[in-house]
């Protein structure tokens, strides 16, 4: 089984992380980096159903179906991912935590299974590194978001 972990550290209160990542309005602005997605019917909520839209390519049909798991606001979102219509699910979680000067955001996905799983998991790493290294950034640092 494959799994991903990446770390990064914000120079932002965990209530403002929280909310970059939570508010349906926020969501596309920090994951259409890449061939990431806007959400459709996203809500932190346990058991609320939504998808991710992005733009289709050859062997993908450019939805991501998904269900809340969990939600323990502001620290936990876990959530089931399925990327291909009948696929075994796997799974994605926020962790963040608040430390000095910041919050300690940890993004995980584990469930990947099979060669294909394998090869899905080092692609979504990449593309996950990229939006938390350089798209995530650039939402939580605008000086137009309040508070």
């Amino acid at each position: 089984m494959s799994e991903f972990r990446i770390v990064r550290d914000y120079p932002h209160p965990i209530e403002r992380v929280w909310r970059v990542l939570t508010d349906p309005e926020l969501v596309p602005r920090w994951t259409t980096t890449g061939q990431g997605g806007r959400p459709e019917g996203f809500a932190p909520v346990t058991g609320t159903k939504f998808r991710f839209i992005a733009k289709p390519v050859a062997s993908w049909r450019g939805i991501v179906d998904c269900e809340v798991l969990e939600v323990d606001a502001p620290a936990l979102l876990r959530y089931s991912w399925i990327g291909d219509e009948g696929a075994t699910p796997s799974f994605v979680a926020y962790r963040l935590q608040p430390i000095d000067g910041g919050t300690r955001f940890t993004w995980e996905h584990t469930g990947f299974t099979g060669i294909g799983g394998f090869f899905m998991c080092r692609l979504l790493r990449s593309v996950r590194a990229k939006m938390l290294t350089v798209a995530l950034p650039t939402v939580l640092d605008d000086p137009k978001l309040p508070a």
